[in-house]
């Protein structure tokens, strides 16, 4: 759905059909009054996700305010891959490393029966939201405030699965003016946006099972400097790119390179 048609069926309290089917549906004080605000605050940049307080992912409504990244079309990418990896190599332990939302945790949950996932985040009003959302997705998610690996335990998973911050910090504030709205510990990844993959991929293999998996979002012409990092860490072997629907390198999918489990 367009944003106005993502606007009116929340006013009225219909989906897209009856919005142009319902030729009896009309507009009350109180729903007048929700519109008339919600583009006060378009206008001004707030994204209109966080002003419904709802984004879908997968299929499914995340909740989501400004203590979270909105889901992007492109993280649906990584999600649906890291589905595919999981279902094909039964994969049994899975972490969500920087959840946010929680919109990957609870998609894979909610497309895969069996896992067992952890999910973490730095941030305890992130993993309010992702409780939530995975409370009213009803799948059962352990999740863990922690600064990347810091309070999680050695060798458990089978698959890593990351989309973290990966934006020049710079480069932030001259970017939409929508970005201003979300949290910057989100987004913003160092000098060269490449902060996290530093941290995450010489770490990843103490914390994953013999021959377990890393997938990671990755942002535009990032690959080259990231795929350095892992042969730097001389730790994985890198199997696999994906690309974005604007055939941007998107995705990156590495395997664990040791036999020592």
């Amino acid at each position: 759905m367009n944003e106005a048609e993502l606007l009116f069926t929340q006013a009225l309290g219909c989906d897209r059909l009856a919005l142009y089917l319902n030729k009896h549906k009309y507009l009350g004080q109180d729903e007048a009054a929700f519109i008339s605000s919600a583009l006060s605050r378009r206008i001004k940049g707030e994204p209109l996700q966080y002003i419904l307080g709802k984004a879908e992912f997968m299929g499914l409504e995340i909740e989501v305010n400004p203590d979270v990244l909105i889901p992007r079309p492109e993280t649906e990418i990584l999600a649906a891959r890291a589905l595919e990896y999981a279902k094909q190599e039964q994969a049994r332990d899975v972490l969500d490393l920087g959840t946010g939302s929680g919109c990957i945790a609870v998609a894979l949950a909610k497309h895969l029966t069996g896992l067992k996932l952890d999910a973490s985040d730095i941030s305890d009003r992130a993993l309010a939201v992702a409780a939530r959302n995975a409370l009213a997705h009803g799948v059962n998610i352990h999740f863990i405030r922690s600064d990347l690996f810091a309070a999680l335990s050695c060798g458990k998973y089978d698959m890593i699965v990351s989309n973290p911050p990966y934006i020049v910090s710079a480069q932030i504030r001259k970017l939409q003016p929508e970005l201003s709205y979300e949290p910057v510990l989100a987004l913003a990844g160092g000098a060269d946006g490449l902060n996290f993959y530093r941290r995450i991929i010489p770490g990843a293999p103490d914390y994953l099972k013999k021959n377990g998996l890393l997938i990671m979002e990755i942002g535009l012409g990032q690959r080259p400097a990231i795929e350095k990092i892992f042969l730097d860490a001389g730790k994985f072997e890198l199997t696999e790119v994906i690309k974005d629907y604007n055939n941007v390198e998107r995705v990156l999918v590495a395997r664990k390179a040791d036999q020592d489990g």
